[in-house]
């Protein structure tokens, strides 16, 4: 079985399924960027037309939370599910916060970043967003340097490239970073950056955001996503004619 996954350095969801890789030692998957990314023949290849993408021997897997349950399904050690169903259901909601109530809003954020006119009412409700559910976060983030179980786990994998975008994103549209204020996130996210995954995940997201930072400071990234937008306009308009 060859399997691919579909990548890039700045995809946060990419980041998610590297580091699970990474921490797992998995050496039989190949992390690549697809060459057709961001263009209308990638969505015709994968309708979400989002990565990561797995392929395994043409058979594509799209999502990173579903990507991630199928590799611990097939690589279970180690493990990085809990000892009980308990523990794995608690991985699991810490992992969702990091996926949905942090990285999702982040995600959603990141174009005010660089938009000529920043729209204030989305930075208000998502950046507001953001700080709030990194208070809940607060309350449930294990203190001993890991998001839960006192080990690395998935959570750990969801949680690393959400406040990397909190700490480098946030402050970039006005929104102070809420990291610091919260004792708890704050400790833990200066421990997990010296844990081995993390770290390897953490170069490639910055080598990814300063390639994105200098692709914006050129002018070439809004002539890319100029000719994405009107190459998949004109490729939507020529299937429904």
């Amino acid at each position: 079985m060859a399997m691919k996954l579909y990548s890039g350095d700045l995809s946060p969801y990419s980041a998610r399924v590297r580091m699970q890789i990474y921490a797992k030692g998995l050496t039989d998957i190949e992390i690549v960027r697809p060459a057709t990314f961001g263009t209308a023949q990638f969505r015709q290849d994968h309708p979400i037309g989002r990565i990561p993408v797995l392929d395994i021997d043409g058979d594509a897997m799209p999502e990173s939370e579903v990507i991630a349950e199928y590799l611990e399904e097939i690589y279970p050690e180690p493990s990085m599910l809990g000892a009980t169903p308990r523990e794995t259901a608690h991985i699991r909601t810490i992992a969702r916060i990091g996926d949905i109530y942090i990285m999702n809003n982040m995600f959603m954020l990141s174009p005010q970043s660089r938009a000529a006119t920043r729209n204030q009412g989305i930075v208000d409700l998502l950046g507001g967003q953001v700080v709030r559910n990194l208070k809940a976060l607060d309350r449930m983030i294990g203190e001993d340097g890991f998001a839960c179980c006192g080990r690395l786990t998935m959570a750990d994998c969801a949680l690393v490239p959400a406040l990397f975008l909190v700490e480098n994103v946030l402050p970039s549209v006005g929104v102070d970073d809420p990291i610091p204020a919260n004792r708890k996130v704050a400790a833990y996210w200066a421990a997990i950056q010296r844990q081995d995954a993390a770290a390897r995940v953490l170069v490639e997201l910055h080598r990814g955001l300063e390639e994105r930072r200098e692709l914006i400071r050129s002018g070439a990234f809004q002539k890319m996503m100029a000719k994405a937008a009107a190459d998949l306009a004109a490729a939507e308009e020529t299937s429904t004619a």
